[in-house]
């Protein structure tokens, strides 16, 4: 029987990237987003100075028949990170379906106003479901999917961070940098991995943090222009490591560390002709915190400290 994983945020971006470098690695997938349909109508401003509705490109239908061209079986399960009871559904009916989840890759987060207003302007409220979304929606899934991993002898855990957890911005939300929510969500779902994997490894959990570095996606290219973003990496170099930490031999040993998904899939040539990570003004904030987290960890190992 092939083995099982589960993809959050897997309608486009880094999620359907990681769906179908899993599918080629030997995974059957399961898929969960809120956009089930091209063409589906949701809101994804980032501010609450206007709305935007307009359909965004992909959807887990659309990630599914690319999960099925690499030959795996594809099963798309609706969800809403703020919604609980979507996501108990989503993983109840995986595990009666499948029954079995061999890998979680936690990469999707919330999506909407506040995530680049300032902090003056963004209602309490708003922080609150970054939150949500962002950290407590993915200690939920833990929660639901976890048992069924240490029931089995094993599991790997993948959780898509930022370099916002641990990096400060150069210039302020609008103009380059990102919204106090959106920074303290990923900062406390950065410390996730290290605590769960001091708990569990005994118990064959593997758990990583995968911070991606600046990514082209498709909502990158629709929505993020006017806010100071722009270009990126490809967001096959993320769906390349995530593949790697779940299939290598040698990912074990960084269970429980930050992998800087850019310069791990460089460094070890995870995606023929891609030519590295490419600094730009939108990208050297992400890829000097993850630098310095990267000289930081290995120092750390060098001298025997995990």
């Amino acid at each position: 029987m092939r083995p099982v994983a589960f993809v959050t945020g897997a309608s486009r971006g880094i999620g359907k990237a990681c769906a179908v470098h899993l599918a080629a690695a030997g995974f059957d997938v399961a898929l969960t987003a809120r956009t089930v349909r091209e063409g589906e109508e949701r809101e994804h401003s980032s501010t609450l100075a206007r709305s935007n509705t307009k359909p965004l490109p992909g959807s887990l239908s659309a990630t599914a028949a690319l999960v099925e061209e690499r030959g795996a079986r594809a099963l798309v399960l609706a969800a809403d990170l703020l919604d609980r009871a979507s996501l108990a559904s989503a993983a109840a009916a995986l595990l009666e379906r499948w029954g079995r989840v061999d890998v979680v890759v936690h990469n999707g987060r919330y999506v909407g106003p506040g995530h680049m207003d300032h902090f003056l302007d963004t209602p309490i409220e708003l922080i609150e479901k970054q939150l949500a979304g962002n950290l407590i929606a993915p200690l939920v899934l833990n929660q639901l999917l976890l048992p069924a991993m240490v029931a089995r002898g094993g599991g790997t855990v993948i959780d898509i961070t930022s370099a916002a957890a641990y990096g400060d911005p150069a210039q302020p939300a609008g103009k380059g940098g990102w919204g106090l929510g959106y920074a303290v969500s990923k900062g406390a779902f950065q410390r996730v991995a290290g605590i769960l994997n001091a708990e569990l490894a005994e118990r064959g959990i593997r758990i990583y943090n995968v911070q991606p570095g600046f990514i082209a996606t498709e909502r990158i290219a629709a929505d993020m222009g006017d806010f100071g973003f722009s270009g990126g990496a490809p967001a096959d170099v993320v769906g390349a490591v995530v593949a790697w930490l779940a299939t290598s031999p040698e990912a074990p040993r960084y269970s429980g560390r930050t992998i800087e998904a850019q310069f791990f899939c460089h460094e070890r040539g995870l995606l023929p002709g891609w030519p590295g990570p490419q600094p730009d003004a939108s990208t050297m904030i992400y890829e000097k915190a993850g630098a310095e987290l990267d000289r930081l960890q290995r120092g750390l190992a060098e001298r025997g400290v995990k």
